[in-house]
């Protein structure tokens, strides 16, 4: 199969662009723009261990005659969209960034799909798009009246896009609400990879709040078994919406705890207040994706952060700086 893996490069993408060459019988392309929202030299590190193996495209998702070019040159017959700007709190400083990334490269991808007569479409979305859901654990069916960040705003107009190129256009479209993926590669500015290299360096982690908001943590390789699950989808609505979470929620504190035992250090605190735009809680109900997409999440975190370290002390030995 011609498949293309928007950000593929990055930390989710380069995952399952592994996994994809594991599994034999693809031709993979990799979008990404190799921005400097973390260091570069993550995600060539990430692209050089596929050797010849890929065809790497490097561009903006947001230059609409790029992107069909791509298209044209690479007639996919699935893409995996994973790229976008992520993270809720940058939002908030710079939403007309997240809206022209997210929302108009979401659209650039799904017009030149439309072109070339690409009838699969996998869209990574969030939990985020719940925003302060009172019901636990969150399910695909629960309404979803108000987000509370850009971040999560460009993630639900991404998924309505998706719906109405279904509709419109007889694509099929899989979005798929992750829920905190961790693990090697992962970015920097995440809470696992900010607090793994402070605590190493004898520094201090800022501390949001008494430490009692809890997230459903997922470990990537049980991500990417959820992402293929969803290239292979071809039953059910022709737009589905699934939740891949890890259905294990763990509080900041307990989070912060794992971490100092991976490390072998305790943590130095800045305890600072609630941020706005955070929800307080994401906890997945996963039982439609384990049924139609065989996702069975296994990894703990007191399993899933040791990986993460081992990596981060790999990196750093290799010269290249987690920032």
């Amino acid at each position: 199969m011609k498949i293309l893996v928007t950000g593929g490069a990055g930390f989710i993408g380069s995952h399952t662009v592994e996994r994809l060459l594991k599994s034999g019988g693809h031709e993979v392309t990799i979008f990404d723009s190799f921005n400097d929202y973390y260091n570069p030299a993550i995600k060539r590190s990430n692209v050089r261990h596929f050797g010849g193996q890929v065809t790497v495209q490097e561009g903006e998702l947001t230059d609409a005659a790029f992107v069909r070019r791509v298209f044209e040159q690479g007639q996919f017959e699935a893409v995996i969209h994973l790229a976008a700007r992520a993270g809720v709190r940058p939002s908030i400083e710079q939403p007309e960034l997240y809206i022209d990334t997210n929302i108009k490269g979401t659209f650039n991808l799904l017009e030149a799909a439309r072109k070339i007569g690409c009838k699969h479409f996998v869209f990574a979305s969030s939990s985020s798009v719940y925003g302060v859901n009172k019901k636990v654990p969150f399910s695909e069916e629960d309404p979803i009246l108000q987000t509370i960040s850009p971040y999560a705003m460009t993630k639900m107009a991404g998924e309505q896009m998706c719906s109405n190129y279904s509709h419109l256009y007889g694509i099929k479209t899989v979005c798929l609400r992750f829920f905190t993926v961790y693990g090697p590669r992962q970015r920097p500015d995440l809470a696992i990879s900010k607090f793994t290299r402070l605590i190493d360096e004898g520094k201090p982690i800022d501390k949001f709040g008494e430490g009692h908001t809890a997230r459903d943590y997922t470990f990537i390789h049980d991500i990417v078994d959820g992402i293929i699950g969803a290239l292979h989808y071809r039953s059910g609505p022709i737009c589905d919406i699934f939740n891949l979470g890890g259905s294990q929620t763990v509080t900041l504190n307990d989070l912060i705890s794992t971490i100092e035992n991976g490390v072998g250090k305790k943590a130095v605190i800045h305890q600072l207040p609630e941020q706005p735009g955070d929800v307080p809680l994401t906890s997945a109900d996963v039982s439609k994706a384990r049924q139609l997409l065989n996702f069975k999440p296994t990894t703990t975190i007191t399993e899933g952060v040791p990986a993460y370290v081992e990596w981060y002390r790999q990196m750093r030995a290799e010269g290249v700086a987690i920032c």
